[in-house]
């Protein structure tokens, strides 16, 4: 097994419960669909590389746009969008400290 197919299934396997700092908490594989939970495994990447809060938004955008395997737009439900404020404010946290 390769080092990215560990990465991949542990991320695949720790994201199925996501808790925002108000304490509400989202099962991945029920609140989101796949196309949502694909872009919620890139975006947690990008959480910990991007330099700069307006970067992680970049890519937020242009993973919505691609899709799932390019298959085109992806529409941003409500509970991928609590997902995404948060991990917003986890970046704009992580780059004040720096």
């Amino acid at each position: 097994m390769s080092l990215y197919s560990v990465i991949y299934t542990f991320i695949a396997v720790a994201i199925m419960l996501f808790t925002i700092k108000n304490g509400k908490s989202f099962d991945t594989d029920n609140d989101l669909t796949a196309a949502e939970r694909h872009i919620l495994q890139k975006l947690f990447l990008w959480e910990t590389m991007a330099s700069s809060l307006n970067e992680f938004r970049e890519k937020k955008d242009s993973a919505l746009t691609a899709g799932w395997n390019n298959s085109g737009p992806v529409k941003e439900g409500p509970a991928l969008n609590s997902i995404i404020l948060e991990l917003e404010r986890r970046v704009a946290e992580r780059i004040g400290k720096n």
